[in-house]
This record gives C-alpha cells, structure tokens and sequence, in this order.
C-alpha cells in the first residue's frame, strides 16, 4: 500500500500530460484569439499569444527532462518537440508515447534511484533532490527567455 505522499507525488507521465494538454489548450486560445481578431470582434492575440508562448516553453523543458528520465530514443525527444509547434498535436503524441510504455514508472534519478552519468543526468538529478529550488530556477529562466522573445517582437510579415 502506498502512502498519501507517493499517491500524490507527480511521475513523469503526470508531468507530461499536464503540460501536453496545456499546451494543447493554449493553441486552442490562440487560434480563437487569430480568428476574433479577424472578424474584428477585439485583438486578444497579444495575450494568448504570450500565454501560448509561455506554455510553448514549458512544454519543451519539460519534453526534454522527462526524454532524459525515460532514456528516450533521440527520434522520440525530437518528435516530441517539434510536435508542439502543430497545432494540438501533443496530446494525440502524449497518448501515442504513453501507449507503447515510454511513459512507465517514476522518476529514475531521485534520491536513492539511479546513479546519474554524464552532465545532464546530474543536473537532472541535482533537480530532482533540490525541487523546489529547482523549480523556481526553470521559471525564473523560462520567464527570461519568454522576456527576451518579447523583446526581439514578433517576426516581421512580408509584404508582397
């Protein structure tokens, strides 16, 4: 039997859908924002844009901490992150991956689990047994970078 504490601790499957789902919705917000402003019903592509930009970026660190936790094939990570930039395809992929099993089991670097080699899996593991520090550095750094997208703008249209 499992105490509250394992119940509630969240796997990387429970990351990742989490973040797969969000990033899902997010396109959701932005298409619909694209389609108003089209229609001339309000701009709400600022905002969702930046939401969906935020999420975008979440969505790939966390891609890329759970394909080193899972030891996925570099096909697998790739596929992973490229998916997120077609429109709602990180949920049907999260589904696809977690069918053939490469989403199984916990977090293998955490204290008392594997033996990390090389540096990523000892900054991964450095995350898993410092989390909350961690955490506050991944949006701290996540939020610099959403910053700085801000700051270059959006990309210039063509004119023809």
């Amino acid at each position: 039997m499992s105490t509250p504490t394992e119940q509630t601790r969240i796997t990387p499957r429970g990351l990742f859908r989490t973040f797969a789902t969000a990033e899902m919705i997010t396109w959701a917000g932005l298409i619909t924002a694209l389609i108003l402003r089209a229609v001339d019903v309000g701009n709400f592509v600022p905002i969702a844009g930046g939401v969906h930009g935020f999420v975008f970026l979440s969505y790939s660190v966390t891609t890329i901490f759970v394909w080193v936790n899972q030891k996925w094939r570099p096909a697998v990570g790739i596929t992973g992150l490229l998916l997120a930039i077609v429109p709602f395809a990180t949920v049907p992929f999260d589904i696809a991956i977690d069918r053939r099993g490469l989403l199984a089991g916990g977090w293998r670097l955490a204290r008392g689990g594997d033996e990390p080699r090389g540096f990523i899996e000892h900054v991964q593991a450095w995350v898993l047994r410092h989390l909350l520090v961690a955490i506050i550095g991944v949006v701290v750094l996540v939020a610099a970078v959403f910053v700085f997208l801000l700051w270059l703008g959006p990309p210039p249209i063509p004119r023809g």
